[in-house]
């Protein structure tokens, strides 16, 4: 009975012991990592990310350098799918830059060095980038609504899954998009089809009577 007993136990407690060690793994998990850049002396070094619309970035830069007297400068900008400029800084060693997206697609952020004016070689860049929950401030939403402890952690899943419902959502419609452009292209393509068929038969014809005349006319046939 006694083994029944903890055995029935056991299986009570499995399910909120696995529960906590999801809550763990999700609370220590890395939001986000770094990327490093190496930006030569002469050109441009460029890194996007594809982001739906109405969605928070929130991203740090800093220049990581082995000479801790002379630190050089970098110049950094930001730009939208459609080529708005959302964040332009000229010869800094760090900063930092925060948008709301108001357009879906592709947002580019590109470096480039200015150590080639004091010959110098490449630059080394650590970019910080954050978007949609990771760009999150978890802190002040704590204190702002008094939650801690595990009831912060389902918040923060909770967010986790409308975010992923919200990017299912995103690559539904474009799907949708992709599939209107294939079948449009597909319909132009299939009467261009028809169209150059048509056009070689009316060729072909004209040929075999032009032919045909100038044959008559010879008496050959």
């Amino acid at each position: 009975m006694t083994r029944n007993a903890n055995v029935r136990r056991a299986v009570i407690l499995f399910p909120s012991l696995l529960f906590v060690i999801l809550l763990w793994s999700l609370s220590n998990a890395p939001v986000c990592d770094a990327i490093w850049l190496n930006v030569p002396p002469t050109g441009t070094k460029c890194v996007s990310e594809e982001i739906q619309n109405n969605v928070v970035v929130l991203a740090d830069y800093v220049v990581v350098s082995e000479d801790h007297d002379h630190t050089p400068t970098i110049s950094v900008k930001v730009t939208s799918p459609y080529g708005n400029n959302l964040h332009h800084r000229e010869n800094v060693t760090h900063g930092q830059f925060a948008f709301t997206t108001q357009e879906a697609g592709n947002y580019l952020a590109c470096f480039w060095s200015e150590s080639h004016t004091h010959g110098g070689g490449e630059v080394s860049v650590s970019i910080d980038w954050k978007t949609g929950i990771a760009a999150k401030d978890w802190e002040s939403v704590a204190r702002k609504e008094k939650i801690e402890g595990v009831e912060l952690e389902l918040k923060k899943l909770e967010g986790a899954v409308e975010a992923i419902h919200e990017n299912l959502l995103y690559l539904k419609s474009r799907e949708a998009e992709m599939r209107t452009v294939s079948e449009t292209t597909n319909g132009r393509v299939a009467w261009f089809s028809i169209m150059s068929l048509g056009i070689c038969i009316a060729v072909s014809g004209l040929q075999v009577w032009y032919l045909k005349r100038f044959f008559q006319k010879k008496k050959l046939i």
